[in-house]
């Protein structure tokens, strides 16, 4: 009898032929039920590796549709199906779906082939990261600083910097947040009416409430605290903790909470008031750079080398263009 075919990442799916079999260990990283116009239900979900994703739908009628439509967000499984395309996207034919055991999880390298992580060395990071947190040059504001990190650092050293929008994997806050001050610290030469110390202060602590926010180990969701109150006034909050422990002078801590307060840039984006100090226009336009070249960064990983173009990428209404200058 043959061996059982090796399983394939997601991005490999994208280069093969329509109606080829395949096998592939994935997790479900969302699942939605849904109600078709002829009154039956189905079942939307996205299927992804630490390539990449793709969505697939299931009607009542499959023979897997009970066993999916009872797993949990977050669950890995082995698929098997064949290789199809809607309207350019990958959109496999679902066949036999097996949930992974914990035994199956704990095999090596199983997580690191699940689990997208940044593409940067992460304990690199974290040196870095703690290195910008000492240099902060104004003593309260650093003790601040510290503090916080001190009550949840390991969380934030892991967590992603979104669910789905831009460093959205494992250690990408901590890649997000270093990118950020790599900027601050080129760009503030140009800019002396801003405060150095608040600015670096505000872009290590301005993310720091999606460590509530967002919970879950192999696949991110918003905790109950996360949907009641969202990262930017959970932030707000560590901040005012631990400038008031730091006895950091009211005016300084008015000028931190401020900048995690606006840094969102617009309301329709989360923020709570729009940007009003130097301080925090400047954090904003950073926070909104990084993220944006984030998401062309990811897109660029993922593109596959016949591509010409990336799929729609919801944080910059559009496609984007992968191939080199010189193509």
């Amino acid at each position: 009898m043959p061996d059982a075919p090796a399983p394939i990442a997601v991005r490999d799916h994208k280069t093969l032929d329509s109606a080829r079999p395949f096998v592939a260990l994935l997790l479900v990283r969302r699942l939605t039920t849904k109600t078709a116009s002829n009154g039956n239900p189905f079942l939307s979900v996205e299927f992804g590796d630490r390539t990449g994703s793709f969505t697939a739908t299931l009607f009542a009628d499959h023979p897997q549709f009970d066993l999916l439509k009872a797993l949990p967000e977050g669950s890995a499984l082995r698929l098997e199906g064949k290789v199809e395309f809607y309207q350019g996207r990958l959109s496999p034919r679902i066949g036999k779906l097996e949930a992974l055991d914990e035994a199956a999880l704990a095999e090596p390298g199983m997580l690191e082939n699940l689990v997208e992580i940044t593409p940067l060395d992460p304990v690199a990071l974290w040196t870095e990261f703690n290195a910008l947190v000492d240099g902060i040059a104004h003593d309260e504001l650093r003790l601040t600083t510290r503090g916080v990190f001190e009550e949840i650092g390991e969380a934030f050293r892991v967590s992603p910097a979104a669910i789905a929008m831009h460093h959205a994997y494992r250690h990408g806050l901590l890649e997000h947040t270093v990118r950020m001050a790599r900027a601050a610290k080129a760009l503030l030469p140009l800019y002396p009416e801003v405060d150095p110390s608040l600015v670096l202060a505000g872009i290590l602590l301005h993310d720091t409430g999606k460590v509530i926010e967002y919970e879950g180990t192999l696949t991110t969701r918003r905790s109950r605290k996360g949907i009641l109150q969202g990262h930017v006034v959970l932030g707000y909050q560590l901040a005012r903790k631990h400038g008031i422990k730091a006895r950091l002078d009211a005016g300084r801590l008015e000028r931190l909470e401020h900048i995690i307060l606006s840094h969102q840039g617009e309301p329709e984006w989360g923020a709570a008031v729009y940007a009003a100090t130097p301080e925090g226009v400047f954090v904003s336009m950073i926070d909104n750079l990084d993220a944006k070249m984030g998401m062309v960064q990811r897109a660029l990983r993922q593109a596959n080398e016949g591509d010409e173009f990336s799929e729609r990428l919801p944080g910059l209404n559009t496609q984007l263009l992968t191939r080199p200058v010189n193509e």
